[in-house]
């Protein structure tokens, strides 16, 4: 109804452009006629189809047509202006807006999926640990998740009817589905997908010296755009495990904005020493993580249980790339209440993964949970030890085998779940003193049509 509204007023807007004393140069059939058909039998969701339709229609009109006014031939700018920013309103709004909400079928009373969609930040930084900067001193990820889930009417829907009600996720998962296993979540009628926006910042222990550190961790920055898509697998209306795979694309280096970002942070924020260091850092270079993992859930206490709650997770991972190559085994130990609103908090890769989406239930609109675990790695890539890949760059041998502790809660009140964990991580390289530790910190909050 939304984006159906929007449209209503922007056709107006699109009528309101006055053309008055323009012509085309040479007469034809209407402009946009033949993109208008093509797209409106594509798949893509009718608010991005509408944007595309209208930003096309007016591009070929002033483009094509080379606009002139009826007296001179002269062309008329201040009427292209106004009528490419016509034209790119409908594009950006009609992606946004299509993307993110998209269209349901015209019969509301058999709708064949219901859409979730939650917005997740999250802050990882030593500053919550140990106080220090040091090795992992800072984290950003934010993310837009959409969730579907299946209704009653799911199985009686055409494939016209479950078209119209396609979105974001359905696009992600046919684009990717020609390059996955038969078995991957890619394969599979996904569940959910999270658009990924992250940063992850590394110094050495002494960031006030301006001197190379020659056996201490180089200075190194990642940032990146990331896709996760998740497949529930449920069992009698239980989710017995779910699969994870996710692709990250960025950059390691000066171009990840690190320094920046965190002699900002240090000036506004914590209040800590300048770092000094920065021209020693990485060099740019692309980086890349393909990560798959497998989480099952177990419950030890019986799913209607009105009181205290406990279940288990055990969970295995890899992750491929220049950034990152290694294969993980983890577990988490949940006590609380309600704890099927989720799976566990989101973190940042190498970590326990969560998930950035939680189960909004109005009956029970209040849940909470402590938790414990860990996992372990066996790493063959780390880029922010093992230096650049081909640059020549500063570098520290790596340890095999890192291991993580981790410990805290998790309070969901109605549409906003908030999330604290404390971690502490082994020594990853050989000739460094100490664990690390950091704290994270998560919000998240979720809606849905």
């Amino acid at each position: 109804m939304l984006l159906h509204g929007w449209g209503v007023v922007n056709q107006k807007a699109l009528k309101s452009t006055s053309f008055e004393g323009v012509r085309p140069l040479e007469s034809g059939p209407r402009v946009g006629a033949p993109v208008g058909n093509y797209f409106s039998r594509s798949r893509l969701p009718q608010g991005v189809n509408f944007g595309i339709v209208k930003f096309l229609e007016i591009y070929e009109y002033l483009a094509s047509n080379k606009l002139r006014d009826a007296k001179g031939g002269i062309m008329i700018h201040v009427k292209r202006l106004k009528a490419w920013s016509t034209g790119c309103r409908f594009l950006v709004l009609g992606l946004i807006l299509g993307w993110g909400f998209p269209v349901q079928a015209q019969d509301d009373s058999k709708k064949c999926y219901k859409r979730n969609y939650a917005v997740n930040i999250l802050f990882e930084n030593d500053l919550w640990g140990s106080g220090s900067d040091q090795h992992f001193t800072h984290g950003t990820r934010i993310s837009f998740v959409e969730s579907r889930e299946e209704m009653e009417d799911t199985l009686a829907c055409t494939p016209e009817q479950r078209e119209k009600e396609s979105g974001g996720l359905d696009i992600l998962r046919n684009i990717l589905k020609p390059l996955a296993a038969k078995d991957s979540p890619l394969r599979l009628s996904t569940d959910q997908v999270s658009i990924i926006l992250g940063q992850n910042i590394f110094t050495p222990e002494d960031i006030t010296d301006p001197n190379l550190v020659v056996n201490d961790r180089p200075y190194a920055g990642w940032l990146y755009l990331g896709v996760s898509l998740i497949k529930r697998h449920t069992q009698q209306g239980k989710i017995k495990y779910f699969d994870t795979v996710e692709l990250d694309v960025g950059i390691v280096g000066p171009e990840s904005y690190a320094e920046d970002v965190q002699t900002w942070w240090h000036k506004n924020i914590s209040d800590s020493p300048r770092p000094a260091g920065w021209a020693n850092q990485l060099k740019n270079e692309l980086g890349i993580l393909l990560s798959g993992e497998r989480k099952w859930r177990f419950e030890l206490t019986p799913q209607n249980n009105s009181g205290l709650q406990v279940d288990y997770m055990p969970s295995v991972g890899v992750a491929f790339g220049n950034v990152y190559t290694y294969a993980s085994a983890g577990m988490m130990f949940r006590l609380g209440v309600n704890l099927a609103v989720d799976l566990g908090p989101p973190r940042i890769r190498p970590g326990a993964q969560g998930s950035d989406f939680f189960k909004y239930n109005k009956e029970k609109p209040l849940a909470w949970y402590v938790y414990v675990g860990g996992e372990g790695r066996m790493v063959g890539v780390n880029i922010f030890l093992d230096g650049n890949t081909f640059a020549a760059s500063h570098q520290v041998d790596k340890k095999i085998f890192v291991g993580d502790l981790y410990t805290g809660f998790a309070l969901v009140v109605y549409h906003f779940r908030f999330a604290f964990s404390q971690v502490f991580r082994s020594t990853e390289f050989k000739g460094q003193k100490e664990v690390s530790e950091f704290g994270s910190i998560s919000v998240t909050y979720t809606c849905g049509w």
